[in-house]
């Protein structure tokens, strides 16, 4: 079962850079502007600019999704605006508290649609798939063809951006992931009672391999979303660096 489930650990080993790689980011970001602007109010409004396409992609998602399953919502809003504890609140839509399922649902579908989003971008308008095959299988003399290929595909800068911006927002957060710790457990002893009733070899043969796929595709598509981070990421830091010898001024 485990070799049949490979999937999970690509999803892991890329889940976990991009979740570092996205902190990164945001911060090295908001603190260029800052020492730019010496304004935290107007570092903070041009961060919230640069990912507002992303931002507004996962509270719809959120919006749409609980008025297809028939969920309640309420409020909507893009303002940005910082939290008690420090944490920096880009949108939120507000929906009535339903099963796990649903829950989990609503809470997931800023992931799907911006994973589908980012698979869509990367393949067809970048072509990124070829140059991470080439990059994965070592081929480097392959992978630099194809990075050529890619930088001049067109409306690059465009394309690039987006998935950028909604690879960096369409993590789910801790209220989107409330019900699916629930919903983790649920399908556990699901699981559990399949086998003790007989049935886990059939599982194992006919759920497995399509489950291993599906992460194995997921975790494709993290990965891309990671590397176009820290690309972004490494300049960032450079800027960052260099404005503040430049002003003699350090963002903690």
């Amino acid at each position: 079962m485990l070799t049949q489930l490979d999937g999970l650990r690509w999803v892991l080993l890329a889940l976990i850079p991009l979740i570092f790689l996205q902190r990164a980011l945001h911060r090295e970001i908001q603190a260029v502007f800052f020492l730019l602007t010496r304004r935290a109010e107007i570092a903070l409004a041009i961060f919230s600019l640069i990912f507002l396409p992303g931002v507004l992609l996962h509270e719809v998602s959120h919006y749409l999704t609980a008025k297809l399953l028939g969920v309640r919502t309420g409020r909507f809003s893009l303002v940005p605006r910082r939290l008690e504890d420090g944490r920096l609140l880009l949108g939120y839509v507000e929906t009535a508290s339903a099963d796990i399922f649903r829950d989990a649902l609503i809470g997931a579908a800023p992931l799907i649609t911006g994973g589908l989003f980012v698979a869509y971008a990367g393949r067809t308008r970048l072509g990124l798939l070829s140059l991470w095959e080439a990059l994965s299988s070592l081929d480097l003399a392959t992978a630099m063809n194809s990075f050529s290929l890619v930088f001049h595909r067109p409306d690059f800068w465009l394309w690039f951006y987006l998935i950028v911006v909604v690879s960096s927002t369409m993590l789910p957060s801790n209220t989107d992931r409330r019900a699916w710790l629930p919903l983790i457990i649920v399908v556990a002893l699901l699981l559990g009672l399949g086998i003790l009733v007989g049935i886990g070899l059939w599982m194992l043969e006919h759920v497995a391999p399509l489950l291993d796929e599906a992460l194995r595709a997921s975790a494709v598509v993290l990965a891309m979303s990671a590397a176009v981070h820290l690309v972004v990421l490494v300049p960032t830091l450079f800027v960052h660096r260099l404005l503040s010898r430049i002003f003699r001024l350090e963002v903690v």
